[in-house]
């Protein structure tokens, strides 16, 4: 007998080690967990105009200059925010409307501060007239004794 003969797989041998390696092979898939789908990147609502300008007198440092405004007046001016432009500003792609806190008196109107509110999301940023920049909510809060005063008396 050749050696060549003595390791001759028999065909049911092979049969029965290709099921084996099939059912490994399934088993293996069955214990793979499947993949979690790519999470999906929700829009934040979009707010309105009158959401916006709610939002910025809820800012704790304007609810105090309102305060302030109608003590220091007796209650004839009061803190108030307007629109400055009706059309959206674009920056960096996102759309904020344009507003503006002011001290609104009997014989006129004077800006106090100038805003851009997010449409979308809760960004506030806040323009600083002096040098032509933006800044964020929190960057204006670190600066805010400088900006109180600026009170217009």
């Amino acid at each position: 007998m050749s050696i060549r003969a003595a390791f001759r797989p028999s065909l049911p041998l092979l049969a029965s080690l290709a099921l084996a390696l099939a059912g490994a092979g399934c088993k293996r898939a069955e214990r793979e967990e499947p993949k979690p789908a790519p999470a999906v990147v929700k829009e934040a609502p979009a707010r309105t105009k009158e959401q916006a300008m709610a939002a910025l007198l809820a800012v704790p440092e304007l609810k105090a200059w309102s305060e302030q405004i109608e003590k220091r007046s007796k209650g004839k001016a009061h803190g108030a925010v307007i629109e400055d432009d009706p059309a959206p500003r674009e920056i960096n792609g996102k759309k904020y409307y344009q507003l503006t806190y002011v001290e609104n008196r009997a014989a006129d109107v004077r800006r106090r501060e100038s805003f851009l509110v997010a449409q979308q999301g809760d960004e506030i940023l806040v323009e600083d007239a002096e040098t032509d920049t933006l800044m964020s909510l929190q960057e204006w809060r670190r600066n805010i004794e400088r900006v109180e005063l600026k009170s217009a008396n």
